[in-house]
């Protein structure tokens, strides 16, 4: 058996590819079934993130060997059908030819998109790496890509059915060598009719396959399966605050390592009343500060519903937290904010450490924290480090400019 296809058969490479992408199919979706149905606990974290690194890099591995092999049949003779006078059926078959070979692309790349552009938990293991040219990490093409994951998940189980469908009814029913002739080994393959030479893939076909696709994605669309997702916990309304600066734009962020690596996010909801002097009081103060964050706000990458859960911030029990300080130089040179944070319902002192620089009424800030998750009750359970850090870097960066 040769290495190229021929009018009545398919070579050996075919059918290695052919073999190959199914043993990758029958690893890459029960791996992504089970690791998604299982809950994320103490007990569980280390063992589904390993199982969605596995789902990962397996389906970047079929990935390239789907490219491989589409590459390989558009450069071979495609043998004939065993049965050119059934139109139809030859018809249905190339289209789910054309569905199959898209999907085998599309789905793995799709999940690699989604990959690129969160970050969180289960890595992509070696060789492939976690980043992809021209996708930003931002929730906006995570969700989209999570999105069309699903729907050419749903595709792709489609067209498999169809396709081992097809082999059977062919197998068992019509009794013809459909089936025999992709089978490892020599095989004594009966001629195709008189006057085919080589199978077509075909035009129309194609087109079916792109209205399918076409149907799957308005479907989708319609479902809401596109959307981002909503949060998984409702955002407080905070109170007004008393304040002599106005905050015009600014970002309070944090990282937390997992799996090392560094995850980070940022609250997006936050206040902040802000009282400052150039010239420090009797007692060495410029200000104070009082800071409150809606922790529903929260996003952090694909981790953002296991960070508002019960058992790290537990958005839904302690919405809201709080930061109360006053302002004073900083020894080593800046300014120092020295006060207690109140969050899940512990309050610790917190030292944070800031720049200023003033130009006219505007002034921009930039501040710096580490915190012990473990002060505040948050992932107790979780007690491995490797697993999740127990340091928390927080970062402040404002702009505002002062009323009068």
């Amino acid at each position: 058996m040769g290495l190229s296809n021929t009018p009545s058969a398919y070579g050996s490479l075919a059918k290695l590819l052919h073999w190959l992408t199914l043993l990758l199919m029958m690893a890459v979706i029960p791996l992504g079934v089970i690791a998604h149905g299982l809950e994320i606990g103490p007990d569980t974290l280390t063992r589904k993130a390993r199982l969605f690194s596995l789902h990962k890099t397996l389906g970047l591995a079929l990935f390239f060997t789907a490219l491989i092999r589409i590459l390989w049949a558009l450069a071979q003779p495609k043998p004939a059908a065993l049965h050119p006078d059934r139109k139809l059926e030859d018809f249905l078959a190339r289209m789910v030819h054309w569905l199959l070979y898209s999907a085998l692309v599309i789905v793995p790349l799709s999940g690699w998109v989604h990959h690129a552009a969160t970050e969180g938990y289960a890595p992509i293991w070696w060789p492939f790496g976690q980043s992809l040219p021209f996708v930003p990490i931002d929730a906006n093409v995570a969700a989209i890509s999570a999105g069309l994951h699903v729907i050419f998940q749903r595709v792709l189980m489609a067209a498999i059915l169809l396709h081992v469908m097809g082999a059977l009814k062919h197998h068992l029913f019509d009794r013809d060598d459909t089936l025999r002739r992709m089978l490892p080994g020599r095989r004594d393959i009966r001629a195709p009719s008189a006057g085919v030479t080589e199978g077509k893939n075909g035009l129309f076909p194609f087109l079916g396959a792109l209205v399918i696709w076409a149907l799957a994605l308005g479907i989708g669309a319609q479902l809401g399966v596109l959307s981002r997702d909503s949060q998984a916990a409702q955002i407080a309304t905070l109170e007004e605050v008393e304040t002599g600066w106005d905050v015009q734009e600014g970002t309070l962020s944090l990282a937390v390592s997992q799996f090392g690596s560094r995850v980070e996010g940022s609250f997006g909801d936050w206040t902040a009343g802000i009282l400052f002097n150039e010239e420090p009081d009797a007692e060495g103060r410029f200000g104070s500060v009082d800071v409150q964050i809606a922790i529903g706000s929260l996003t952090l990458g694909s981790v953002t519903s296991q960070a508002l859960g019960a058992d790290f911030f537990n958005a839904d029990g302690f919405p809201t937290a709080r930061y109360t300080a006053d302002i004073f130089a900083n020894p080593d040179g800046g300014y120092l904010a020295e006060g207690m944070l109140t969050l899940k319902g512990n309050t610790i002192d917190v030292p944070l450490a800031f720049t200023l620089a003033m130009e006219g009424d505007i002034a921009r800030m930039s501040g710096t924290a580490q915190l012990d998750r473990r002060d505040f009750g948050i992932g107790t359970g979780y007690d491995d480090e490797s697993t999740v850090g127990f340091t928390v870097d927080v970062g402040v960066d404002l702009t505002a400019k002062q009323l009068r």
